[in-house]
């Protein structure tokens, strides 16, 4: 579980995350974005993450609008193809937001659960906070063993839940893998969460049953920026989830257990 041996300073984190397209000149086209803000607005709601968004986001120039507030997507609507952005110095502020909350985790012992739908790029991010808190005497969850989703099984690996898929781990949007932790909690008189740090529809699933929530989202993942907006997610941090190779992400990770006092 590397990460960068002294936390950057902001202003190295941003010329960091440019450099390796996590934030800056991005990966993901103009024209995915526009089409997931679309599906959204349409109602589909695979791009939901497990929020109820009802009849709020209905006109996808309403979800772009907010994309580029929070996300730092080109605002120009007759923007249709090519290059798209995430603003670093919205990632970074969101950082700090997202250590804050982790700051009184901290201070509060809470128990915390991590999960990820993006094991190829975020589960080293997600495993170091997971261990500065344990350090700092909050409880890890730990899951229910037995937990079924999506035709596959709920396992807990570097105290971080993730979807297996026939000894693969699986990259998911879907909110029925948190749905089946949570409800597996339930059903054993487990109590839930105080915090979920998460992605995906992890991350939105956690948020619409009122579990207070660190989310980490896309350029082309509208929903938890939006379910940010409406107060539904705490903290939603924008960053390509899934660059060239996850040791980029150990800045970002240093940074924020820095910011949080928890390095």
């Amino acid at each position: 579980m590397p990460i960068a041996a002294a936390a950057p300073s902001r202003a190295e984190l941003v010329d960091h995350l440019v450099r390796t397209r996590i934030a800056g000149n991005v990966a993901t086209p103009r024209e995915n974005n526009l089409l997931h803000y679309r599906r959204l607005a349409n109602g589909d709601r695979h791009y939901w993450f497990g929020l109820e968004l009802g009849d709020r986001w209905t006109d996808e120039q309403d979800v772009l609008a907010v994309m580029a507030e929070r996300c730092g997507v080109n605002d120009d609507p007759d923007h249709r193809q090519g290059q798209d952005t995430i603003d670093p110095e919205l990632t970074v502020d969101a950082l700090d937001r997202a250590a804050a909350v982790l700051r009184k985790a901290a201070a509060d012992r809470q128990r915390v659960l991590f999960a990820t739908g993006h094991p190829g790029g975020l589960l080293d991010v997600h495993r170091a906070t997971a261990q500065a808190l344990r350090e700092h005497d909050c409880e890890i969850m730990v899951v229910p063993d037995g937990l079924q989703a999506d035709d596959g099984m709920v396992f807990q690996f570097g105290d971080v839940a993730m979807l297996e898929r026939g000894a693969t781990l699986w990259h998911t949007h879907s909110p029925a893998p948190m749905a089946a932790v949570l409800d597996g909690l339930e059903r054993a008189g487990r109590p839930l969460p105080d915090l979920v740090m998460a992605d995906h529809g992890w991350a939105g699933c956690a948020g619409q049953r009122g579990i207070p929530t660190i989310g980490f989202a896309d350029c082309n993942d509208p929903a938890l920026f939006l379910a940010e907006s409406e107060g539904t997610v705490q903290v939603t941090v924008p960053l390509d989830d899934h660059v060239t190779s996850p040791r980029h992400y150990d800045p970002l990770t240093a940074y924020l257990l820095d910011a949080a006092r928890l390095g």
